[in-house]
């Protein structure tokens, strides 16, 4: 633990000196790089420090009972600072140990999500969209920013695909459990027999990257420009603003309309395909380490079913860790912290090797 925690100090120094680094001050996205990584480091370095300076203090204390004749008082005063001083340090190494754990790289980046109606079709659009209005709706409780990227609405006011970016500290860290496919069980309001349907839709949670984390040959790219469709009415476009970029070494494709401009449209899209390539390389990574990823509370696997909201008992239940609110209505209105609580704590468990 120790030599990690040593590299990850070297590395704050590193990135102290970076910053400073006028090279480094005249590139915007180089310097918010760094500025990012030695956010993200800041609390773990200073609690080692901590740690560092309270080894030394106990280690001075107890060569000194040791090694000098003391008065019986300066020896039970030492004696009891002694204790303090070991209590205080078993407490800040399992502070380290819990930071350790916690300590994704990427968990304070913002976060690009990817919502897709998947079976039932209506329900099933209908389900996604009151997905991304919970997530709309937390974000703002916890003071992010929620940008729209692309969406494929249907005629009843659902979503066949919604994308969209959450910014703000620790987006990514809080959402990346979310990524899987969420299970819904209530009775449609067209359906006039009463009877419960079931539904999903499946989210996809990636760390939004950098430009210069993510090289993209311009080569690579095949973008073409089309119409942007719409449910019609005076908004929809008559010039060709919408953009689709397909990315030739992967096949990835990615297609934006949402905003009237063209360039806006490909920004968005190439955002998107960043995200994308990036959550590809964590996820090759991942497979590599595969005792790793077993230790995960889920894979980001979005054919895993995560998740189930029963609306006839006002259950939410996640099958990952088995747990379960029955507080339907107010998960749905954003409030997940318990949910996500619940699951940060399962997913330190497992890392641990607790039952």
């Amino acid at each position: 633990m120790f030599e990690n925690l040593k590299a990850k100090q070297n590395r704050y120094e590193e990135l102290q000196k970076l910053v400073s680094d006028p090279k480094v001050i005249a590139n915007n996205l180089l310097y918010q790089k760094y500025a990012r990584e030695m956010s993200a480091l800041s609390g773990i370095v200073s609690k080692y420090k901590e740690h560092l300076k309270v080894s030394e203090e106990l280690n001075a204390i107890e060569k000194d009972l040791k090694e000098a004749k003391h008065d019986k008082e300066y020896t039970e005063l030492a004696e009891h600072e002694k204790i303090e001083l070991a209590k205080r340090l078993e407490t800040i190494t399992v502070e380290l140990e819990d930071l350790l754990l916690e300590g994704d790289a990427d968990a304070s980046r913002d976060c690009i999500m990817e919502i897709r109606a998947g079976t039932g079709g209506v329900e099933a659009a209908l389900f996604a969209a009151a997905l991304f209005r919970m997530y709309s709706k937390y974000a703002v409780k916890q003071g992010w920013k929620v940008d729209p990227i692309s969406s494929s609405v249907t005629e009843k006011g659902g979503y066949k695909e919604a994308i969209f970016s959450l910014s703000g500290q620790g987006a990514y860290g809080k959402m990346k459990y979310e990524s899987g496919t969420h299970r819904v069980q209530r009775v449609p309001e067209t359906e006039a027999s009463g009877r419960i349907h079931t539904s999903a839709a499946t989210v996809a949670v990636m760390p939004e990257a950098e430009e210069v984390e993510v090289n993209i040959n311009t080569t690579d790219l095949r973008i073409d420009s089309f119409r942007a469709g719409g449910r019609g009415g005076q908004h929809v476009n008559v010039t060709d603003s919408a953009i689709r970029i397909t990315h030739i070494p992967t096949g990835l494709v990615v297609s934006c309309q949402d905003e009237r401009s063209q360039h806006k449209n490909k920004s968005k899209a190439m955002r998107v395909l960043r995200a994308r390539l990036f959550d590809k390389l964590k996820q090759d990574q991942h497979d590599k380490l595969s005792e790793d990823r077993k230790k995960q509370v889920g894979t980001g696997d979005r054919s895993e079913k995560i998740r189930t909201y029963n609306f006839p008992d006002n259950r939410i239940t996640d099958h990952r860790i088995k747990f379960t609110l029955h507080k339907l209505e107010l998960v749905l209105e954003g409030d997940l912290d318990e949910m996500i609580d619940a699951l940060k704590a399962a997913d330190k468990k497992a890392k641990l090797g607790k039952s």
